[in-house]
């Protein structure tokens, strides 16, 4: 080996030189063996110049080597510490784009260096892969979406092996497998049986291009869906939603025992609202017949909820549009614009009394409340209303001489303050399971219906004589039916399998109808990584025992734009699987790691809005025009897409300049939270290929010092090489220091890798 690397000669410096500069590296600390790992090549000869061709031959050499090495690693051992690393798992589009490549770079890197730290590292890869479009790909192409999606992630798992990157591959999991989705459905049965799943008529946003209904986070700020961009529309359907109002609280309060999130925490804070009121459950009456009709109505007070004179609804309400059995009296007493009493009236289940429903004379309530418990002592507006309506209600506070509130005809709790009463009543309004679940007026429950065939099918049976009844653990999964092609986007598949739709009641064996709506592949995606940590389990969705091992995620690395939904969604699920035992721990992710955009330059027609081809520019002048015209174009930077001509093929860069050359890039062009403008001619590519070059031409000239043998012992130094050893010593524990820190604390890879070109230049100066 040593004569394989007396291969490389000798260059600016002589023997005497090159054995003086060895010595003082071996002062500065203990060397490694030489090995068959320090030559990069399989016949040992090292290239003294650093080119294209060299990086692409180093790649070829270490790509399997590294892989083989990541396949025979160390089995679990849980009594090693562990570190879980998770990035987000990709849709199966077929084709990775550059966003993919930074966030699983940055998995990837921050994996090896804490397996380097002796840890026992889990970073899985999955595909997200149920939803609209790949349902809408195969619709087009007259494909079974099963298909679709099959060829799709092959594809993708093979570019992502391209890239180098070391993923628990046999941990995989993929959303759409019945051995996935089977653990969806249990946990949807499990909300179900908790009282947290539910469903009801609603006015929900429709798209009428994707033919489904969008929860409102999937509607933007234009009114228009996040998919397919259609305007969306209002219609009355009957929808399965789950009760994530209920924990509302628990997950504001939990905020605060995280890291700080780069502001994200601030948005799921700001996204949940202040959670100080509650829901009341009521059963309405009409004539005083019982109707079956229950309702949930807020107040901000609840500790006067003994005080309410009556319960108000908005003229939208789904009462008055929908099929309730109330709906006739509604609409006969309703008139538009005027507070209305109608002849319902609504027993708080709570408390007993029983009170009038109104129609309110507002086309909105704070928040997103459609449902309100009017108190007149504690709200002006609310005396107003029950004045005008010539209502009565029980006097409930009392102002004591100190200035404090106690409560009056309040039953069990008359004589308490008002704080004590608020903890009191809402308390025991949880423990009789009808209300009293802290939540905010702004905060509406999680509708996951969508009238689509490509998704986990929700598990419920509709019995004429049972009602809804959840298809037993036993019986999971409901599998999909079978789909060779799909006719249209109005078609619905499900609909039309009358074979599949039509079954026996689990519970009377009547017969019976399975529900057809599917589930948002937010609820796929809400316990994926639970999963991960027993993926092969084909008795429950996960052992607790692993899960404890490995929750929770230690690095939780994702784009911004699931701050709210996905980030509120999965942390939902992880406090729910709590109460159930399932795990230890509420909450999922311990540090989280947003990802910025990689932008690439757009050139647009001003007048028409029209993104042009960078073939179609003229840059010759002083700023680029269209080519052929002249005309004036706007120059920014966007997202990189296909319709804005501005992305580019991974695998294009990665074959221009190599895959070490690429993730270095990435990781050195700004923080991870920070976008990236690419554009290499005037960026940090550049730069990172002198690093690397600079980086070769050390390591060359180490290995001639090596070479040559005669390295004097560290103690026979003179009085300045020592300092020199000393600096180096300094300089290389400095760096150590540093690169750790932002590894591990402030994730500023950036800065890590500007760290260790400091230090490259330090040794390069003593071999120079």
């Amino acid at each position: 080996m040593r004569a394989a690397l007396c291969q490389v000669g000798r260059r600016s410096l002589g023997p005497a030189g090159l054995n003086r500069a060895w010595a003082a590296l071996l002062a500065a600390g203990p060397s490694l063996p030489v090995s068959r790992r320090t030559i990069y090549s399989e016949t040992g000869v090292w290239e003294r110049d650093y080119r294209a061709e060299t990086r692409r031959r180093v790649e070829q050499w270490w790509h399997p080597l590294i892989k083989e090495h990541w396949r025979r690693r160390a089995p679990e051992d849980k009594s090693r510490q562990k570190f879980y690393v998770l990035s987000m798992f990709p849709y199966p589009s077929g084709k990775l784009h550059m966003g993919h490549v930074r966030v699983y770079t940055i998995s990837d890197t921050i994996g090896h260096f804490q397996r380097m730290r002796g840890k026992q590292v889990l970073n899985p890869m999955g595909w997200d892969a149920f939803g609209l479009p790949a349902e809408n790909a195969a619709i087009e192409r007259g494909l079974d979406p099963e298909e679709w999606t099959k060829s799709n992630i092959e594809h993708m798992r093979e570019q992502l092996d391209s890239l180098g990157l070391c993923f628990d591959w046999d941990r995989e999991v993929t959303t759409c497998q019945p051995d996935y989705y089977k653990w969806t459905q249990y946990l949807f049965v499990k909300l179900y049986e908790a009282g947290l799943a539910y469903q009801k008529e609603a006015l929900v946003n429709w798209d009428p291009v994707d033919q489904t209904v969008l929860a409102d986070e999937q509607v933007d700020e234009h009114g228009r869906s996040w998919r397919s961009g259609a305007v969306v529309e209002q219609k009355l359907l009957k929808q399965w939603f789950i009760k994530t109002t209920s924990y509302a609280k628990p997950l504001l309060d939990a905020l605060a025992e995280l890291p700080e999130w780069y502001g994200v925490k601030a948005m799921q804070a700001n996204w949940i609202g202040d959670c100080t009121g509650c829901y009341f459950d009521f059963r309405l009456k009409v004539d005083g017949e019982e109707t079956g009709e229950t309702l949930a109505a807020y107040t901000s007070t609840p500790e006067a909820v003994y005080g309410a004179a009556f319960l108000s609804i908005l003229p939208s309400h789904r009462l008055l549009h929908g099929s309730s059995p109330v709906r006739p009296a509604l609409q006969e007493a309703h008139v538009p614009g005027e507070d209305c009493l109608t002849s319902i009236t609504a027993v708080n289940l709570f408390t007993g009394q029983e009170i009038p429903l109104v129609i309110s004379a507002k086309p909105e309530f704070e928040g997103h409340l459609d449902t309100i418990i009017g108190i007149p002592d504690t709200s002006v507006e609310d005396s107003a209303v029950a004045r005008a309506l010539g209502l009565t209600a029980v006097t409930v506070l009392e102002t004591q001489p100190d200035g404090t509130q106690t409560l009056l005809h309040s039953g069990e709790f008359t004589g308490l303050n008002t704080a004590d009463a608020f903890s009191a009543i809402t308390q025991r309004a949880r423990e009789r399971d009808v209300g009293g679940h802290l939540s905010s007026s702004k905060l509406r429950d999680w509708l996951i219906s969508r009238q689509r065939s490509w998704g986990t099918p929700i598990p419920i049976i509709h019995c004429q004589s049972c009602g809804p009844v959840p298809v037993p653990a036993e019986e999971l999964p409901v599998l999909l039916p079978r789909l060779s092609s799909l006719t249209g986007k109005g078609a619905s598949p499900l609909e039309s399998a009358l074979q599949w739709v039509h079954c026996r009641c689990p519970r009377c064996a009547g017969p019976a109808r399975r529900e057809t709506d599917t589930m948002d592949t937010f609820v796929d995606s809400a316990w994926y990584y639970f999963r991960y940590t027993d993926p092969h389990n084909g008795q429950r969705p996960f052992d607790r025992s692993l899960a404890d091992y490995w929750m929770p995620v230690d690095l939780y690395i994702g784009g911004k734009e699931h701050a709210v939904m996905h980030l509120y969604y999965a942390r939902f699920f992880s406090h729910f699987c709590r109460d159930k035992n399932l795990v230890s721990h509420r909450e999922p992710f311990h540090k989280l790691l947003v990802q910025g955009l990689i932008k690439g330059q757009t050139f647009r027609l001003g007048d028409s809005g029209q993104y042009l081809r960078r073939e179609d520019v003229d840059f010759s002048g002083p700023e680029p025009v269209q080519a052929g015209t002249g005309r004036k174009l706007q120059v920014t930077w966007e997202k990189m897409s296909k319709s804005k001509h501005n992305g580019l093929d991974p695998q294009e860069v990665v074959k221009q300049y190599g895959i070490d050359t690429v993730r270095l890039y990435i990781l050195y062009a700004g923080p991870p939270e920070q976008d990236i403008l690419w554009d290499v001619k005037t960026d940090a590519i550049p730069g990172v290929l002198r690093w690397q070059a600079r980086l070769w031409a050390l390591v060359t000239r180490l290995a001639d010092a090596r070479c040559t043998g005669g390295v004097p012992a560290p103690q026979l130094l003179s009085a300045q090489e020592k300092a020199e050893a000393r600096r180096i010593w300094e300089n290389k524990n400095y760096a150590v220091s540093q690169v750790t820190h932002h590894f591990t604390e402030d994730f500023l890879l950036n800065a890590a890798i500007s760290r260790l070109m400091g230090l490259t230049n330090t040794l390069s100066k003593l071999v120079m």
